[in-house]
């Protein structure tokens, strides 16, 4: 069998490489070793990036809805309002809530009466 060289495949591969980390500082955008690396660790830090930021708005959404319940009544929580709204089985989710109190103040309003949260 004779022997083959990858020249092609290798070529390919390494553009491949190196266009991803187009943009990347130092030789990490140059040298194909370093640029592996770089592009390794980007990739594990996006995919834990996207998990986080998950997180982050729900807690955004949280404070916001918390905040919009104080304004209505400073004795009403959080945790009250979304026990309320699932025993009134009204299906409205965390973003969708907060987009109410800092947009449509009085449409929370009328949510939080429906929901028949007491003090």
């Amino acid at each position: 069998m004779p022997r083959t060289k990858t020249g092609f495949t290798r070529r390919r591969r390494h553009k491949k490489i190196l266009k991803l980390t187009k943009g990347y500082r130092g030789t990490y955008n140059r040298l194909i070793k370093r640029a592996k690396e770089a592009l390794l660790h980007a990739d594990q830090y996006s995919y834990i990036g996207r998990k986080l930021r998950k997180r982050n708005f729900k807690k955004l959404w949280i404070i916001r809805i918390n905040a919009g319940l104080k304004k209505i009544d400073a004795d009403f929580k959080y945790s009250h309002f979304i026990a309320a709204l699932n025993k009134t089985q009204i299906k409205i989710n965390r973003k969708m809530l907060a987009e109410l109190v800092v947009n449509h103040p009085e449409a929370f309003k009328a949510v939080v009466d429906k929901s028949g949260l007491k003090k």
